[in-house]
């Protein structure tokens, strides 16, 4: 059994957790569970695959140490087009977005709400952080105005050429996508992670898609894995083993 968790900021106001409730969640995650990354073999009946969006500043800010700390790794989903080479902005400025103001105007570029280039290579050098592409500027796969090409492999291209990786892994964005799209990153990336309430038997996900459950804004995260939630968890997985969800058109 694989489950994916899905994590977005910390000590935010949206889409967030606590920087202390979130240690609790590692450490409650570390007795219960074996945290994996797709490199690793699945070694137990219950592995768990951490997964952070955006690679906002409070990912290197907070949960980089809290990784440090306790030994373990996590998938990064980075939207390549949105970061940039350094920031100059303070600590206080890097944080002090709420999550949709992050996007008005490009706030992001001068309040440096993203990971800078700098620290996306630290990260990735320390082994600890494995990156993904979240696209390349954060798009609605599903859409057909979308440049699938620019943002489906370019964003690989790019990612892979600044740290000197190999990007192996894409995490959708919004969890939407479409036959063209789907197909296009299924040429291009082994591993595809999307939203949803599922369980997975391994990296091979369901239908080739990894599903992943929602974990901000959770006091108590032992309420994800009560008896009543796991088998929604299974029941959902279940169902779309049988088809994929999307048509060609």
């Amino acid at each position: 059994m694989l489950i994916s968790l899905m994590y977005h900021h910390i000590n935010g106001k949206e889409f967030s957790n606590d920087l202390e409730i979130f240690e609790k969640h590692l450490e409650y995650l570390i007795e219960n569970f074996t945290i994996i990354t797709p490199d690793d073999e699945l070694i137990s009946n219950k592995n768990l695959c951490l997964t952070f969006d955006d690679a906002y500043f409070d990912f290197y800010h907070f949960v980089f140490p809290l990784l440090k700390k306790y030994n373990i790794k996590a998938i990064l989903a980075v939207p390549v087009g949105l970061i940039e080479d350094n920031c100059q902005a303070s600590i206080t400025q890097r944080l002090s977005l709420p999550h949709y103001e992050i996007y008005e105007d490009q706030n992001y570029i001068h309040f440096g709400s993203f990971c800078s280039w700098i620290e996306l290579k630290e990260m990735s050098d320390s082994g600890l952080v494995k990156m993904a592409s979240h696209s390349y500027k954060h798009k609605d796969l599903s859409l057909d105005e979308v440049n699938l090409e620019t943002e489906i492999i370019k964003s690989k291209e790019v990612l892979e050429d600044k740290l000197n990786i190999k990007v192996d892994s894409f995490i959708l964005p919004f969890g939407r996508y479409n036959y063209n799209s789907l197909e296009l990153i299924k040429e291009h990336y082994k591993y595809i992670f999307k939203v949803g309430q599922g369980i997975n038997k391994n990296f091979d996900g369901v239908n080739g898609l990894i599903y992943r459950i929602d974990a901000d804004n959770k006091k108590d995260i032992e309420r994800l894995f009560t008896t009543k939630n796991m088998i929604k968890y299974h029941i959902k997985s279940f169902i779309k083993s049988f088809y994929d969800g999307i048509a060609k058109k």
